[in-house]
C-alpha cells in the first residue's frame, strides 16, 4: 500500500489575517501597525474597486528612511508600497508559489479570490510546511 501526499495549496497555510493599510498614511502610521501586529509587511488597500493591491515591506520602510533620508512623517505609503503586489490564488499548490517567490526573489505573496484579497503566504510559512512533512 503505497501512502500519496496530496498537493498542499496555498489556501491551506496562507495567513487569512492580513493587516492592510491605507495608501495614504504616513510611514510612520505604517511602522506604528507593523509594530502593533508584529507583522513585517502590510498590504496596501485598493483606492477603487478596479486598483491593484499593493504591498509595503519594513525593508522598503526602511531603505527609504535611512538609504534615501526619508522623512517618515512626509512620506506616505503610497510612495515606496511596491504596486501592483504578487499575487496568486488560494488553490494554487505551494510549490508554484514557492517557485515564483524565488524568481521574484520575494518573501511573500498575496491570496486573491474573485480579486478581493483573502490571505498572505510567505516563504517562511511554505518552509515551515516542507519541515513538517520532512519530520512525518
Amino acid at each position: 500500500m503505497t501512502s500519496e501526499h496530496q498537493p498542499q495549496l496555498v489556501e491551506q497555510l496562507m495567513n487569512r489575517e492580513v493587516v492592510t493599510i491605507s495608501p495614504m498614511a504616513s510611514l510612520r502610521e505604517a511602522l506604528r501597525l507593523m509594530r502593533q501586529k508584529r507583522v513585517k509587511s502590510l498590504v496596501v488597500e485598493k483606492a477603487h474597486e478596479h486598483d491593484a493591491y499593493g504591498i509595503l515591506t519594513y525593508t522598503s520602510i526602511l531603505k527609504a528612511i535611512v538609504a534615501e533620508d526619508g522623512d517618515i512623517d512626509m512620506a506616505n505609503v503610497y510612495d515606496e508600497m511596491n504596486k501592483p503586489a504578487i499575487s496568486v490564488p488560494g488553490n494554487m499548490e505551494t510549490k508554484y508559489a514557492a517557485r515564483l517567490m524565488v524568481s521574484q526573489g520575494i518573501r511573500r505573496v498575496i491570496v486573491l479570490k474573485n480579486d478581493e484579497l483573502v490571505g498572505l503566504i510567505t516563504m517562511s510559512d511554505i518552509v515551515g510546511a516542507i519541515l513538517e512533512q520532512a519530520d512525518e
